[in-house]
């Protein structure tokens, strides 16, 4: 194995038989597996060993799937490129010397190198479909409560979801079916008008009929080369039977300023646990707890997770909390708002995954702003609570390049029909 996919080399296998019998996935090292480190990518969990298996874990065991490895991924999950990993970076199998996309990076990487069939990521901002574009494979984010998030340790908990990698739609969406559905250990799920009729059937690639929305303000942000493939990648469904229409989801501008603030907020929160004694790495009490706990957490975080942190603290302080989280959840309904009207009318939206191909690894490092504003086009679909695919759409300078099909609550068997006739 090469290119640093995984964190803990380790395989758990399911039952004998089962719709994945047979079937190896890899898992992001932030979903907890037992008896099996599960680290977060971050030195502060580094011996860290769960006593119990998220709940997709299990399912994936009664389903009879190998579980081959807990993959790379940026710290806690905050970052676009599977750099702020305390295991270092991953190089991307798709286009080695590039970045494989972030956070859940090595998931990608293990279904596009070969090292697994499917993968299990986890998306907060686009993390499971930016390194799916990136690594020209199929990613899949389901709607907010459609897959329990019991076992996934959190960072934005309002925004995540588990989700599926792999090679074809129809396989991602037989992953997504086996982990679907509602969980009484996890009081956001719900169970899809869906759940009765199954995912991997709805893979026919016949969009005869299927009206597409184009968001204009999800394009013009985007390369000149990702939009030309992501335009030959329409012109294919068109020639199929779909019709387009350009639409406009105004509130878009200020989704990133606002998933930021949200999602910052919400880590600030969660990873107040992690101070040396109920968990991670231990500061070393020496008589002055308020040392040691500022010890554990600075050995034990990356300069990327003390930046989250430090800017959620500060937006929900006093005297700020209005100023800041107030005016983001604000701007979070406005979003949801447009998207309910831009689908009124269509389908489903398409645009560009990524408005960008791969970094080269070391790229991205020095500048936070260039990788948080790279999630322009994901992040409204976590602030919406939405379904999204992204699939791959062909290439540009010899780069992947994504196409990201959004759909309405819970419209998931929409989304994988029409991105079967592309993967």
């Amino acid at each position: 194995m090469s290119g640093n996919i995984f964190i803990t080399d380790e395989r758990i296998d399911g039952d004998d038989e089962g719709p994945l019998a047979g079937r190896t996935v890899a898992i992001k090292d932030n979903i907890s597996t037992a008896g099996v480190r599960t680290t977060c990518g971050s030195a502060m969990l580094e011996e860290y060993v769960p006593p119990y298996d998220a709940t997709v874990v299990s399912r994936l065991k009664d389903a009879g799937a190998t579980i081959v490895g807990k993959t790379n991924m940026d710290e806690f999950g905050m970052g676009t490129t599977t750099e702020t990993s305390a295991f270092g970076p991953t190089d991307n199998p798709a286009a080695p010397g590039h970045v494989p996309g972030g956070s859940s990076g090595g998931s990608a990487a293990a279904v596009a190198a070969g090292e697994a069939d499917l993968a299990l990521g986890s998306d907060t901002g686009g993390s499971i479909r930016c390194p799916a574009a990136f690594c020209g494979v199929v990613g899949i984010k389901p709607t907010y409560g459609l897959v329990s998030r019991y076992g996934l340790v959190a960072y934005g908990n309002s925004l995540e979801q588990i989700g599926p990698f792999a090679n074809t739609v129809e396989d991602a969406a037989a992953l997504l079916e086996v982990i679907a559905g509602e969980d009484d250990r996890d009081a956001t799920t719900r169970a899809s008008p869906a759940a009765d009729e199954g995912y991997a059937d709805a893979a026919t690639g016949d969009v005869d009929g299927l009206r597409i929305g184009i968001p204009t303000e999800l394009i013009e942000g985007a390369e000149e080369g990702v939009v030309e493939t992501f335009e030959d990648a329409i012109a294919d469904l068109e020639e199929r039977g779909a019709t387009t229409t350009e639409v406009s989801l105004p509130s878009i501008e200020h989704a990133v300023e606002a998933y930021y603030v949200i999602a910052m907020s919400e880590a600030s929160s969660n990873l107040a646990r992690f101070d040396g004694v109920r968990y991670g790495h231990s500061g070393g009490y020496d008589g002055n707890w308020n040392e040691t706990f500022a010890r554990a957490r600075k050995e034990g975080f990356g300069d990327e997770v003390k930046r989250r942190i430090l800017l959620g603290t500060y937006a929900l302080s006093a005297g700020y909390h209005d100023k800041y989280y107030k005016k983001a959840q604000d701007a979070r309904a406005w979003v949801k708002q447009d998207f309910d009207t831009a689908l009124s009318d269509v389908d489903v939206l398409a645009s560009p995954t990524m408005p960008v191909t791969p970094f080269e690894l070391g790229e991205s490092l020095e500048d936070p702003l260039q990788m948080y504003l790279a999630d322009a086009n994901t992040v409204p679909v976590n602030l919406a609570d939405l379904p999204a695919i992204s699939v791959p759409a062909g290439e540009t300078d010899g780069l992947p390049v994504g196409l990201q099909l959004v759909g309405p609550a819970f419209g998931e068997r929409t989304l994988i029909r029409a991105a079967s006739a592309l993967a």
